[in-house]
């Protein structure tokens, strides 16, 4: 995002040699020779002979800027930022008022992680230097890489008026407003972009600011634009994603699909189709993206929620879907949910199973998950299920009350622990677990919105990914 400076145009070698050596004619220009040698090994990416020659010559000419500085450059480039910050700080030590130098030292500290001292160098420069495209750029780039958006902007839009033809500096500035909810000068910062440059990352961009403004239409039809001029993976799962999450499934099945025949080793246009296909109620087919997306990335949590969904809908494919969740299991083996996965997997999978051995494992599944989260709601009831499945109510009971003391508000919690109560003679109390599951079901009416909200927040999860 901010890179390295050199900081003179042509360099004065000479002017940096001791008087001695100067008078010296022939020393000063063997020592000359060697730095125009080691300049030439850097710029043509000979950097190891470049640290040797540079190396050489700082032991013999310690208050040479330029030695100082390329030798920094060239540590830099050899990926050595902790070696490259010495000579960085001596090369403004001895030019403190060179403006490229403190940038080359707030670039290498920014690597480093010292953001506090590189913000401090960055600021200098842009005092030194305040009409500087460069230095105006790289302060804002630097605030944005370090998630200080708002203070970014003020940087990005001098550096943009100091070169309004800049692209990469007006996309960025564009897509820091719209970090910031600065929406209409978002848009007018593409617009005067595509008049110079009519490419499909604005397209995109310009599409992900009419999203957050909530104009739909205009979002469906920018992500279009993008992807029909550069229809790679990034691109057709924005069109496809947008489509979904405002529940027109049918075109978001149709461009998940163009998109997974395009980059079939895409996982998450995989797990898109997967969505699509089960708000659209084509089940078995979900299953089936959803399996291909989890094959491709298995260790993407994310995914294994929605299997786990679209199983309960379709059933008929246990084996496959058993395995990715017993898998998802052994990747992660101190994961209360993976384990819970991988146990109600294996009991859906075999409802009519009863073999004690087949109960046992899923018991002791189930137990090993509140184990690991103790308050893991979900663990408790379907253990809960378990037992009552086995007839075992008055073991049943208490993980259902602890089910509801860690989560009160779930329906089929307190009818699961009516039933119990039913079994165990307690009328009165199954009663009162009832009322309580009669008075919470409108709730349990609103799981479509809940669904699409989930579905929501899981493809911009996935926007997010590389």
């Amino acid at each position: 995002m901010f890179s390295f400076r050199w900081p003179v145009a042509a360099l004065l070698f000479f002017a940096a040699l001791s008087p001695s050596l100067a008078a010296n004619q022939t020393g000063a220009d063997a020592l000359d020779r060697k730095f125009q040698s080691a300049l030439a090994h850097f710029n043509s990416g000979q950097y190891a002979a470049a640290q040797r020659e540079l190396e050489s010559l700082a032991r013999t000419l310690p208050n040479s800027f330029e030695v100082q500085e390329l030798l920094g450059l060239v540590y830099s480039a050899e990926g050595q930022e902790e070696k490259a910050t010495a000579p960085f700080e001596a090369a403004v030590r001895l030019r403190p008022e060179s403006g490229p130098a403190r940038n080359n030292l707030a670039t290498n500290l920014a690597r480093l992680g010292k953001t506090s001292l590189a913000e401090a160098e960055f600021k200098k420069v842009v005092e030194l230097e305040p009409r500087s495209f460069d230095a105006n750029r790289n302060l804002g780039a630097f605030y944005v890489r370090t998630g200080r958006i708002a203070a970014a902007i003020p940087y990005l839009e001098k550096a943009q008026s100091e070169n309004p033809a800049s692209y990469d500096n007006g996309y960025d500035l564009a897509l820091a407003y719209q970090e910031e909810g600065r929406l209409p000068e978002a848009r007018r910062e593409i617009q005067e972009l595509l008049k110079q440059k009519d490419t499909a990352e604005l397209h995109n961009l310009l599409a992900g600011v009419e999203e957050k403004a909530r104009n739909y239409v205009a979002a469906v039809n920018e992500y279009e634009k993008a992807a029909h001029m550069d229809p790679n993976e990034a691109n057709l799962f924005d069109w496809g994603s947008e489509l979904l999450v405002h529940q027109t499934p049918n075109p978001a099945i149709a461009v998940f699909s163009e998109g997974v025949k395009r980059h079939p080793n895409s996982p998450r246009l995989a797990l898109g189709l997967g969505l699509a296909l089960d708000v659209r109620g084509a089940y078995d087919d979900a299953v089936k993206s959803l399996m291909r997306g989890i094959d491709l990335d298995p260790s993407d949590a994310r995914a294994y929620y929605f299997l786990s969904k679209a199983y309960d809908r379709a059933p008929s494919q246990a084996d496959e879907v058993v395995e990715r969740f017993r898998r998802f299991a052994d990747l992660r083996p101190r994961d209360a949910q993976a384990t819970l996965y991988y146990a109600v997997s294996l009991w859906k999978g075999r409802r009519s199973e009863t073999s004690q051995a087949y109960l046992d494992q899923v018991e002791s599944l189930l137990k090993k998950a509140i184990a690991l989260d103790p308050s893991f709601a979900e663990a408790h009831l379907q253990l809960g299920n378990l037992y009552s499945q086995r007839k075992k109510y008055a073991e049943a009971v208490p993980e259902y009350q602890q089910a509801l003391r860690l989560s009160p508000n779930v329906p089929d919690a307190h009818f699961r622990l009516g039933q119990a109560y039913s079994r165990v003679g307690k009328k009165d109390l199954a009663d009162k677990e009832f009322q309580v599951h009669k008075q919470l079901y409108e709730q349990h009416l609103a799981d479509i919105d809940k669904q699409r909200s989930e579905i929501r927040q899981f493809v911009y999860s996935l926007k997010g990914a590389p």
